[in-house]
Protein backbone atom coordinates (compact mmCIF):
# COMPACT_ATOMS: atom_id res chain seq x y z
CA UNK A 1 0.00 0.00 0.00
CA UNK A 2 2.99 2.33 -0.42
CA UNK A 3 1.36 4.35 -3.20
CA UNK A 4 -1.90 4.90 -1.33
CA UNK A 5 -0.18 5.65 1.97
CA UNK A 6 2.14 8.18 0.25
CA UNK A 7 -0.81 9.87 -1.47
CA UNK A 8 -2.63 10.21 1.86
CA UNK A 9 0.51 11.52 3.59
CA UNK A 10 1.19 14.09 0.85
CA UNK A 11 -2.38 15.39 0.97
CA UNK A 12 -2.32 15.56 4.77
CA UNK A 13 0.96 17.49 4.77
CA UNK A 14 -0.21 19.95 2.12
CA UNK A 15 -3.58 20.43 3.83
CA UNK A 16 -1.81 21.45 7.05
CA UNK A 17 -0.66 24.59 5.20
CA UNK A 18 -4.30 25.56 4.61
CA UNK A 19 -6.37 24.18 7.49
CA UNK A 20 -5.23 24.05 11.10
CA UNK A 21 -6.25 20.85 12.88
CA UNK A 22 -9.23 18.76 11.68
CA UNK A 23 -6.94 15.75 11.12
CA UNK A 24 -9.71 13.24 11.83
CA UNK A 25 -12.02 14.98 9.37
CA UNK A 26 -9.37 14.93 6.64
CA UNK A 27 -8.65 11.24 7.23
CA UNK A 28 -12.33 10.41 6.78
CA UNK A 29 -12.50 12.50 3.60
CA UNK A 30 -9.53 10.56 2.23
CA UNK A 31 -11.30 7.29 3.07
CA UNK A 32 -14.32 8.44 1.06
CA UNK A 33 -12.22 9.40 -1.97
CA UNK A 34 -10.24 6.16 -1.95
CA UNK A 35 -13.38 4.06 -1.50
CA UNK A 36 -15.10 5.82 -4.40
CA UNK A 37 -17.99 7.10 -2.28
CA UNK A 38 -19.55 10.42 -1.26
CA UNK A 39 -19.21 12.39 1.98
CA UNK A 40 -21.60 14.56 3.98
CA UNK A 41 -19.80 17.05 6.22
CA UNK A 42 -21.92 18.46 9.03
CA UNK A 43 -20.90 21.24 11.35
CA UNK A 44 -21.68 24.82 12.35
CA UNK A 45 -20.75 27.66 9.98
CA UNK A 46 -17.14 28.76 9.97
CA UNK A 47 -15.50 25.41 10.72
CA UNK A 48 -13.64 25.10 7.35
CA UNK A 49 -16.00 22.59 5.69
CA UNK A 50 -16.00 24.38 2.34
CA UNK A 51 -12.28 25.19 2.55
CA UNK A 52 -11.45 21.52 3.17
CA UNK A 53 -13.48 20.35 0.18
CA UNK A 54 -12.16 23.01 -2.20
CA UNK A 55 -8.54 22.50 -1.16
CA UNK A 56 -8.78 18.73 -1.49
CA UNK A 57 -9.99 19.04 -5.08
CA UNK A 58 -7.16 21.46 -5.90
CA UNK A 59 -4.57 19.05 -4.49
CA UNK A 60 -5.86 16.25 -6.72
CA UNK A 61 -5.82 18.45 -9.85
CA UNK A 62 -9.16 17.17 -11.09
CA UNK A 63 -12.24 19.01 -12.31
CA UNK A 64 -14.15 20.71 -9.50
CA UNK A 65 -17.44 22.57 -9.36
CA UNK A 66 -19.47 24.08 -6.57
CA UNK A 67 -23.22 24.53 -6.12
CA UNK A 68 -24.45 26.88 -3.42
CA UNK A 69 -27.74 25.30 -2.38
CA UNK A 70 -30.53 27.80 -1.66
CA UNK A 71 -34.30 27.49 -1.10
CA UNK A 72 -35.03 28.61 -4.69
CA UNK A 73 -32.56 26.23 -6.39
CA UNK A 74 -34.25 24.03 -9.01
CA UNK A 75 -33.30 20.47 -10.08
CA UNK A 76 -32.43 21.77 -13.56
CA UNK A 77 -29.88 24.10 -11.94
CA UNK A 78 -28.06 20.95 -10.77
CA UNK A 79 -28.31 18.48 -13.69
CA UNK A 80 -28.91 20.89 -16.59
CA UNK A 81 -31.63 21.22 -19.21
CA UNK A 82 -32.22 21.30 -22.96
CA UNK A 83 -32.26 24.86 -24.37
CA UNK A 84 -33.61 25.83 -27.78
CA UNK A 85 -30.98 27.19 -30.17
CA UNK A 86 -32.72 29.58 -32.63
CA UNK A 87 -29.79 29.50 -35.03
CA UNK A 88 -29.70 25.72 -35.36
CA UNK A 89 -33.46 25.39 -34.81
CA UNK A 90 -32.89 22.54 -32.41
CA UNK A 91 -32.53 21.86 -28.70
CA UNK A 92 -29.04 21.61 -27.19
CA UNK A 93 -28.13 20.29 -23.78
CA UNK A 94 -26.83 22.86 -21.33
CA UNK A 95 -25.00 20.71 -18.82
CA UNK A 96 -25.33 21.50 -15.14
CA UNK A 97 -22.49 21.60 -12.61
CA UNK A 98 -23.09 17.92 -11.77
CA UNK A 99 -20.93 17.02 -14.79
CA UNK A 100 -17.61 17.12 -12.95
CA UNK A 101 -15.23 14.94 -10.95
CA UNK A 102 -15.70 16.54 -7.52
CA UNK A 103 -18.93 18.38 -6.80
CA UNK A 104 -19.10 20.55 -3.70
CA UNK A 105 -22.76 20.71 -2.70
CA UNK A 106 -22.44 23.59 -0.27
CA UNK A 107 -25.10 23.88 2.47
CA UNK A 108 -27.03 21.07 0.79
CA UNK A 109 -29.76 21.11 3.44
CA UNK A 110 -30.81 24.67 2.57
CA UNK A 111 -32.54 23.43 -0.61
CA UNK A 112 -35.96 21.70 -0.54
CA UNK A 113 -36.24 17.93 -0.90
CA UNK A 114 -37.14 18.09 -4.62
CA UNK A 115 -33.80 19.69 -5.46
CA UNK A 116 -31.83 17.53 -3.05
CA UNK A 117 -33.32 14.45 -4.75
CA UNK A 118 -31.85 15.59 -8.08
CA UNK A 119 -28.56 14.12 -6.86
CA UNK A 120 -29.96 10.65 -6.07
CA UNK A 121 -29.42 9.09 -9.49
CA UNK A 122 -26.06 10.80 -9.91
CA UNK A 123 -24.75 9.55 -6.56
CA UNK A 124 -25.94 5.97 -6.95
CA UNK A 125 -25.43 5.28 -10.66
CA UNK A 126 -23.07 8.06 -11.73
CA UNK A 127 -25.51 9.15 -14.40
CA UNK A 128 -28.32 11.68 -14.77
CA UNK A 129 -31.47 11.73 -16.87
CA UNK A 130 -32.34 14.92 -18.77
CA UNK A 131 -35.59 14.87 -20.78
CA UNK A 132 -35.50 11.06 -20.87
CA UNK A 133 -31.89 10.83 -22.05
CA UNK A 134 -29.41 9.09 -19.74
CA UNK A 135 -26.02 10.81 -19.56
CA UNK A 136 -22.93 9.29 -17.93
CA UNK A 137 -20.86 11.11 -15.32
CA UNK A 138 -17.10 10.61 -14.83
CA UNK A 139 -16.05 7.49 -12.93
CA UNK A 140 -14.35 9.80 -10.43
CA UNK A 141 -17.61 11.68 -9.72
CA UNK A 142 -17.72 12.43 -5.99
CA UNK A 143 -20.15 14.55 -4.01
CA UNK A 144 -18.79 16.41 -1.00
CA UNK A 145 -21.89 17.82 0.64
CA UNK A 146 -21.74 20.28 3.51
CA UNK A 147 -24.63 21.02 5.83
CA UNK A 148 -25.38 22.98 8.96
CA UNK A 149 -26.96 21.19 11.92
CA UNK A 150 -30.74 20.89 11.54
CA UNK A 151 -31.51 23.23 14.41
CA UNK A 152 -30.11 26.15 12.39
CA UNK A 153 -32.52 28.56 10.71
CA UNK A 154 -33.60 27.79 7.13
CA UNK A 155 -32.49 24.15 6.91
CA UNK A 156 -34.38 21.11 5.62
CA UNK A 157 -33.74 17.48 6.64
CA UNK A 158 -32.21 15.41 3.84
CA UNK A 159 -34.40 12.55 2.54
CA UNK A 160 -33.41 9.21 4.08
CA UNK A 161 -32.81 7.76 0.61
CA UNK A 162 -30.25 10.49 -0.08
CA UNK A 163 -28.57 10.15 3.31
CA UNK A 164 -28.14 6.43 2.64
CA UNK A 165 -26.09 7.23 -0.47
CA UNK A 166 -23.41 9.09 1.45
CA UNK A 167 -20.65 6.65 2.34
CA UNK A 168 -19.74 8.64 5.47
CA UNK A 169 -21.29 11.42 7.48
CA UNK A 170 -18.36 13.39 8.84
CA UNK A 171 -18.85 15.53 11.94
CA UNK A 172 -16.85 18.78 11.77
CA UNK A 173 -16.53 20.35 15.19
CA UNK A 174 -14.95 23.47 16.60
CA UNK A 175 -11.13 23.50 16.76
CA UNK A 176 -9.20 23.13 19.98
CA UNK A 177 -8.04 26.23 21.82
CA UNK A 178 -4.51 25.86 20.44
CA UNK A 179 -5.72 25.36 16.85
CA UNK A 180 -8.09 28.32 17.03
CA UNK A 181 -5.27 30.56 18.30
CA UNK A 182 -3.07 29.30 15.44
CA UNK A 183 -5.80 30.34 12.95
CA UNK A 184 -5.88 33.84 14.46
CA UNK A 185 -2.08 34.02 14.29
CA UNK A 186 -2.21 33.33 10.54
CA UNK A 187 -4.60 36.25 10.05
CA UNK A 188 -2.39 38.45 12.22
CA UNK A 189 0.64 37.53 10.12
CA UNK A 190 -1.15 38.30 6.86
CA UNK A 191 -1.55 34.68 5.71
CA UNK A 192 -5.26 33.80 5.99
CA UNK A 193 -6.05 30.22 4.87
CA UNK A 194 -8.12 31.25 1.85
CA UNK A 195 -5.11 33.11 0.42
CA UNK A 196 -2.74 30.12 0.59
CA UNK A 197 -1.86 28.75 -2.87
CA UNK A 198 -2.60 25.01 -2.76
CA UNK A 199 0.02 22.78 -4.39
CA UNK A 200 -1.21 19.84 -6.47
CA UNK A 201 0.23 16.59 -5.10
CA UNK A 202 -1.63 14.12 -7.34
CA UNK A 203 -3.89 13.87 -10.35
CA UNK A 204 -6.82 11.82 -11.60
CA UNK A 205 -4.63 8.94 -12.78
CA UNK A 206 -2.93 8.68 -9.38
CA UNK A 207 -6.29 8.69 -7.61
CA UNK A 208 -7.57 5.93 -9.92
CA UNK A 209 -4.43 3.87 -9.24
CA UNK A 210 -4.83 4.33 -5.49
CA UNK A 211 -8.46 3.20 -5.69
CA UNK A 212 -7.38 0.08 -7.55
CA UNK A 213 -4.83 -0.57 -4.83
CA UNK A 214 -7.51 -0.19 -2.15
CA UNK A 215 -9.67 -2.77 -3.94
CA UNK A 216 -6.89 -5.32 -3.40
CA UNK A 217 -6.92 -5.00 0.42
CA UNK A 218 -7.72 -8.39 1.98
CA UNK A 219 -10.78 -8.85 4.20
CA UNK A 220 -11.12 -12.30 5.73
CA UNK A 221 -14.38 -14.03 6.56
CA UNK A 222 -14.12 -13.28 10.28
CA UNK A 223 -14.00 -9.52 9.63
CA UNK A 224 -16.85 -9.82 7.10
CA UNK A 225 -18.88 -11.58 9.79
CA UNK A 226 -18.03 -8.79 12.23
CA UNK A 227 -19.36 -6.14 9.82
CA UNK A 228 -22.48 -8.21 9.13
CA UNK A 229 -23.24 -8.70 12.82
CA UNK A 230 -22.88 -4.98 13.59
CA UNK A 231 -25.36 -4.13 10.82
CA UNK A 232 -27.85 -6.77 11.94
CA UNK A 233 -27.74 -5.70 15.57
CA UNK A 234 -28.74 -2.15 14.65
CA UNK A 235 -31.99 -3.64 13.30
CA UNK A 236 -32.56 -5.60 16.51
CA UNK A 237 -31.54 -2.90 18.98
CA UNK A 238 -34.26 -1.46 21.26
CA UNK A 239 -32.64 1.94 20.67
CA UNK A 240 -33.35 1.99 16.91
CA UNK A 241 -36.66 2.30 15.11
CA UNK A 242 -34.85 1.77 11.79
CA UNK A 243 -31.54 -0.06 11.53
CA UNK A 244 -28.83 -0.13 8.91
CA UNK A 245 -29.69 -1.35 5.41
CA UNK A 246 -27.48 -3.77 3.44
CA UNK A 247 -26.10 -0.67 1.67
CA UNK A 248 -24.99 0.54 5.09
CA UNK A 249 -23.15 -2.73 5.73
CA UNK A 250 -21.42 -2.35 2.35
CA UNK A 251 -20.48 1.23 3.26
CA UNK A 252 -18.88 0.09 6.51
CA UNK A 253 -16.96 -2.63 4.65
CA UNK A 254 -15.70 -0.20 1.98
CA UNK A 255 -14.73 2.44 4.55
CA UNK A 256 -12.82 -0.08 6.71
CA UNK A 257 -10.92 -1.32 3.65
CA UNK A 258 -9.93 2.21 2.63
CA UNK A 259 -8.92 3.05 6.22
CA UNK A 260 -6.60 0.03 6.24
CA UNK A 261 -5.00 1.23 3.00
CA UNK A 262 -4.46 4.75 4.39
CA UNK A 263 -2.70 3.12 7.36
CA UNK A 264 -0.45 1.23 4.93
CA UNK A 265 -1.87 -2.24 5.57
CA UNK A 266 -2.89 -4.81 2.95
CA UNK A 267 -5.51 -6.35 5.24
CA UNK A 268 -8.41 -5.10 7.36
CA UNK A 269 -8.39 -5.53 11.15
CA UNK A 270 -11.40 -5.18 13.50
CA UNK A 271 -10.09 -1.79 14.69
CA UNK A 272 -10.60 -0.44 11.14
CA UNK A 273 -14.25 -1.48 11.36
CA UNK A 274 -14.65 0.07 14.81
CA UNK A 275 -13.02 3.32 13.65
CA UNK A 276 -15.36 3.65 10.68
CA UNK A 277 -18.59 2.43 12.34
CA UNK A 278 -19.60 5.89 13.58
CA UNK A 279 -19.07 7.84 10.35
CA UNK A 280 -20.53 5.03 8.19
CA UNK A 281 -23.64 4.31 10.27
CA UNK A 282 -24.58 7.46 12.26
CA UNK A 283 -26.79 8.84 9.46
CA UNK A 284 -28.39 5.50 8.66
CA UNK A 285 -30.02 4.65 11.99
CA UNK A 286 -33.27 6.21 13.19
CA UNK A 287 -33.66 6.31 16.96
CA UNK A 288 -36.86 5.45 18.77
CA UNK A 289 -38.61 8.53 20.22
CA UNK A 290 -38.23 7.26 23.77
CA UNK A 291 -34.47 6.86 23.26
CA UNK A 292 -34.20 10.44 21.97
CA UNK A 293 -36.21 11.73 24.93
CA UNK A 294 -33.67 10.09 27.23
CA UNK A 295 -30.85 11.95 25.46
CA UNK A 296 -29.58 9.15 23.24
CA UNK A 297 -27.77 10.19 20.04
CA UNK A 298 -27.12 8.19 16.87
CA UNK A 299 -23.38 8.24 17.55
CA UNK A 300 -23.78 6.91 21.06
CA UNK A 301 -26.26 4.27 19.91
CA UNK A 302 -23.89 2.99 17.23
CA UNK A 303 -21.03 2.96 19.73
CA UNK A 304 -23.04 0.95 22.26
CA UNK A 305 -24.19 -1.52 19.59
CA UNK A 306 -20.62 -2.06 18.35
CA UNK A 307 -19.47 -2.76 21.91
CA UNK A 308 -21.97 -5.64 22.17
CA UNK A 309 -20.54 -7.47 19.14
CA UNK A 310 -17.72 -9.94 19.89
CA UNK A 311 -14.45 -8.92 18.22
CA UNK A 312 -13.01 -11.65 15.96
CA UNK A 313 -9.57 -12.97 16.88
Amino acid sequence: MERTQKLAADITQEMSRVVVGQQGVLEEMLVVLLAGGHALLEGPPGTAKTLLARSLAAMLRIEFRRIQFTPDLMPSDVVGTNVFDPGQKTFALRRGPVFTSILLADEINRAPAKTQAALLEAMQERQVTVDGEKLRLPDSFTVLGTQNPLEYEGTYPLPEAELDRFLLKIEVGYPSREDEQAVLARYRDGAPPQDVAVRAVADGAMLAAARAEVASVRVDDAVLGYVTEIARRTRESPLCAVGVSPRGAVALFLAARAAAAVAGRVFVVPDDVKRMAGPALRHRVVLRPEAEIEGMTADRAVREIVETVPVPR
